[in-house]
């Protein structure tokens, strides 16, 4: 496996365990049977955290479409660089800081992380396009 598809591979598993946390507040919250009920899961009943990180997770997944096909475009393609290869890492690590600190409520920093994992995703775009 490439350096490339490791952390896509390790992206994607992150994107999937981010719901963990505010479903926990959600059974803390209402109960297991509250939890369970199904409603919605940003109702007024969670903690501002847990709503925040709701947010983070859909923006997750939102910028994992991109990123997962980008990645698998250049491996397709054969293309695996040293900016490839840190970008991906950088991506990763921008992705897990942006939950984290969206979660938190840090307005500002949470845009610094995600222009982070943006400027990975164009890195690779890059690559791939031969500009870099």
């Amino acid at each position: 496996m490439t350096t490339e598809l490791y952390w896509l591979m390790l992206t994607a598993l992150m994107t999937a365990l981010f719901w963990l946390p505010y479903v926990l507040n959600r059974i803390v919250s209402t109960g297991l049977g509250g939890a369970l009920a199904g409603g919605a899961p940003d109702s007024g009943k969670l903690a501002d955290w847990a709503q925040r990180a709701i947010r983070a997770h859909s923006n997750a997944i939102e910028n994992l479409a991109i990123f997962a096909p980008v990645v698998l475009t250049a491996h397709v393609l054969g293309i695996s660089t040293a900016v490839t290869k840190a970008a991906v890492v950088v991506y990763f690590l921008a992705r897990l800081a942006h939950y984290i600190i969206y979660a938190a409520g840090i307005p500002a920093a949470r845009t610094l992380t995600f222009t982070a994992g943006w400027l990975a995703q164009i890195a690779i775009i890059a690559s791939i396009m031969r500009w870099i």
